[in-house]
């Protein structure tokens, strides 16, 4: 088939793309989330049909989520929108639309976007990571997304942050049950709280308050970004990437670009460290970019 459509199942919203047979974007759409799983359903559909309908022609669908689906029960698990887990949501939405559906990890969407036609557009192993309201990441090897025996690959912001200081003791507590996640250091609400102390969630005015003088914006911004090092330098140990993609609302810190390689430098078990750190290429559409590539070029 010549076109794909791709869909970006949010939390808040749903988008619909679809790419034409040169991979160029030709339609786009988004639609507020529904609450219900039958609805999340029926909602997608909607979207598939109706495009197909505007371009006159059938498509392969791919849809990114924020979970998996377990190779042991074949349901939606990990899902931070609580409607989707325990389902079987590849098979529901196929029985809707009478196809096939490749479902994939919105992270993991990502880095396929950009590993296929983005930032890293080229590079043999890329590492996609998403640094917003959580804390995510993919791993793109040859064009191809690894998953992992269990599906859990990647699932970065759930790993310990490695080199914890005394002053980072005793670990903060993460809503999955564990000490010391990379998400409670890293997503936007941890930002927030080093700026702002317990109970803030919104970074989005500390780097404008850190170019005003404001000392607790700047020193958040810094502790943050030495954290960011010390978390990528463990993955380049073990992955050792050509390129990491950095997304994500805090992905648009300018001073990441600069200062991040250098502070690995030290952690990164190598005599040489050449890994790019880039920003991406398709913004907040790159999830959406990437479910449809779950369907590559024949």
């Amino acid at each position: 088939m010549s076109y794909r459509i791709g869909i970006d199942l949010g939390g808040t919203k749903t988008e619909i793309l679809v790419l034409g047979p040169d991979g160029a974007g030709i339609l786009r759409k988004r639609t507020p989330t529904r609450s219900t799983y039958p609805e999340a359903l029926t909602t997608i559909a909607a979207l598939v049909q109706e495009a197909e309908a505007e371009i006159g022609a059938r498509a392969t669908v791919g849809v990114g989520i924020p979970g998996v689906i377990s190779p042991a029960t074949g349901l939606v698990k990990n899902a931070n929108s609580n409607a989707l887990n325990g389902h079987a949501f590849d098979k529901d939405l196929g029985a809707l639309l009478n196809r096939e559906i490749r479902v994939e990890n919105d992270a993991n969407c990502f880095a396929l976007s950009e590993a296929t036609d983005g930032a890293a557009a080229g590079a043999k192993v890329v590492f996609g990571v998403i640094l917003g309201t959580g804390c995510g990441a993919g791993i793109v090897v040859n064009g191809q997304v690894i998953t992992g025996r269990n599906h859990i690959a990647a699932e970065w912001g759930h790993t310990p942050l490695p080199w914890p200081r005394e002053t980072e003791m005793p670990l903060r507590k993460c809503w999955c049950g564990h000490d010391g996640c990379l998400e409670t250091y890293l997503a936007g609400p941890a930002l927030a709280f080093e700026a702002d102390g317990p109970g803030a969630r919104d970074a989005t005015t500390i780097p404008a308050r850190a170019a005003a003088g404001d000392e607790r914006a700047i020193a958040a911004l810094a502790i943050h970004t030495e954290r960011l090092a010390r978390a990528l330098a463990c993955v380049t140990t073990f992955l050792d990437p050509d390129v990491i993609v950095l997304g994500g609302g805090l992905s648009n810190l300018p001073h990441l670009y600069t200062d991040v390689a250098n502070l690995m430098k030290p952690f990164v078990f190598s005599d040489v460290f050449t890994t790019q750190i880039v920003r991406n290429m398709h913004g907040d559409s790159s999830g959406v970019r990437g479910a449809a590539w779950l369907w590559p070029q024949q």
